[in-house]
């Protein structure tokens, strides 16, 4: 099926509600979307071990339903989406249309969706009104108070700093320079999966947070049937996930490990660059940190650790810590199902661009022998990899959809096969959000 076909099937998308609830020691939460007339999900999270006291969440839980909901909407792409399930002001609803068209650039580009076009239709004796592409609506169902989210509680916290970890390299080198400054740290772990359990055996640095997020199997089978899919902003999930963590677990800062390098965009479509990291960028950052002061937690810091540096310099870093080398995983191609229809292999593909860019990082500072042993063989000798290759170093096409470094460091990093230093690997980027102590343990770490 086709957008055009599936937005005029099913026109308008329904945020209807939330519940949660306290089973146990777990937290359960649980979402209610409606795509009329025959379409409903009831996608789940559970949140563990949450202690029995804690902060009102009403407002952070209707919040992460409102960037969970885009998993789903995208299955129809409907032209309208109507909010019932709380109250947004106007600025909500432009910050959240944002992020739909700049952290959709890829979903959009896949499915070759006019994301700027403008739908006209005639109206009696007025000549023709334009609709947008999207339109976002804040209607509240009768069991909610208009402005009932508009004073933000004060939170108390600790100064302690929730940090999640993936299976890559970025969130071992976080973990290892704050544990290293004796900062007191909280991992979190969404889904935990081998590489994130093994990274944080290796970096012994406590107890973590842990999240289950569970897709509604419908949106599964869907998706087998030809429904829409593709990339959603998935680390603007993670912000917002976090941020009701934070408040639970009273965590004061919240610092992912995204870095500068995921500034750079992909591909020009329809005008406007394309960023696969868009939600990991200094723009959305930025967005994100103004958003949250003013609707969800003044007390909150959320800063990205690794902003002011390259891929190619935290890989630097990393290389440091041989102990992660059989630990950690980034290959996205080892986690996919495809929709159900296959079970995640737990391995380092060899084949995609994510594993020939670590590779490619990785092998000036570890050298041959051991970035081969991570890979099972040298990804630079495979010349099936050529096209991959020129793509990550701006020979061919665009730069991959995927979390990779900039087309100028994979040109440094084959440089430096040869070479022992480049100017680059001592930048310091000071569009940044980091706390004065947090930036003087990263400054350390690159001299």
């Amino acid at each position: 099926m086709n957008a055009t076909a599936l937005r005029k099937k099913y026109p308008r998308f329904f945020y209807r509600g939330y519940t949660y609830k306290h089973i146990g020691r777990d937290l359960h939460i649980s979402f209610d979307f409606v795509i009329p007339p025959d379409i409903s999900f009831a996608p789940k999270v559970v949140i563990k071990d949450v202690p029995k006291e804690h902060q009102d969440i009403k407002n952070l839980v209707f919040h992460l339903g409102l960037v969970e909901m885009l998993s789903y909407w995208k299955a129809t792409c409907s032209p309208e989406i109507v909010i019932e399930a709380g109250s947004l002001n106007k600025e909500q609803i432009s910050w959240f249309k944002d992020l739909i068209i700049q952290g959709m650039g890829e979903y959009f580009f896949e499915n070759k969706i006019n994301f700027t076009q403008h739908h006209f239709s005639k109206k009696i004796g007025a000549g023709f009104t334009k609709k947008n592409f999207l339109t976002i609506t804040s209607s509240p169902s009768t069991k909610l108070t208009l402005g009932q989210f508009a004073a933000l509680p004060r939170v108390s916290l600790r100064e302690r700093t929730l940090v999640p970890v993936g299976g890559g390299k970025d969130a071992a080198v976080t973990l290892e320079l704050l544990k290293k400054a004796g900062m007191p740290i909280r991992p979190f772990l969404l889904n935990p999966k081998p590489e994130q359990l093994r990274i944080l055996a290796l970096g012994k640095v406590g107890k973590p947070v842990v999240v289950q997020r569970t897709i509604d199997p419908r949106l599964l089978e869907l998706n087998r049937k030809g429904y829409l899919n593709g990339h959603t902003p998935f680390s603007a999930y993670l912000a917002f996930l976090s941020f009701l963590c934070a408040v639970i677990f009273n965590q004061k800062y919240i610092a992912p490990s995204n870095e500068r390098s995921s500034n750079e965009g992909n591909v020009k479509y329809l005008g406007k660059m394309i960023n696969h990291q868009y939600s990991k960028t200094y723009e959305f950052e930025k967005k994100f940190r103004a958003y949250a002061k003013k609707y969800l937690a003044k007390e909150i810091e959320y800063f990205s650790f690794l902003r002011p540096l390259y891929e190619l310099q935290i890989a630097k870093i990393f290389s440091r810590y041989p102990k992660y080398f059989s630990a950690f995983l980034s290959c996205n191609e080892a986690n996919k199902t495809k929709s159900g229809r296959k079970k995640p292999t737990g391995k380092w593909c060899g084949k995609c661009s994510k594993c020939l860019f670590v590779f490619l990082a990785l092998y000036p500072f570890a050298g041959e022998k051991k970035t081969t042993a991570i890979f099972k063989k040298n990804l630079l000798k495979d010349k099936k990899l050529k096209p991959l290759l020129d793509e990550l170093t701006g020979k061919r096409k665009f730069k991959p959809f995927e979390c990779v470094g900039t087309t100028k460091e994979c040109r440094i990093a084959l440089a430096l096969q040869t070479k022992s230093d480049h100017p680059l690997l001592h930048a310091w980027n000071s569009q940044h959000f980091l706390p004065q102590r947090f930036k003087a343990i990263l400054k350390e770490s690159v001299k």
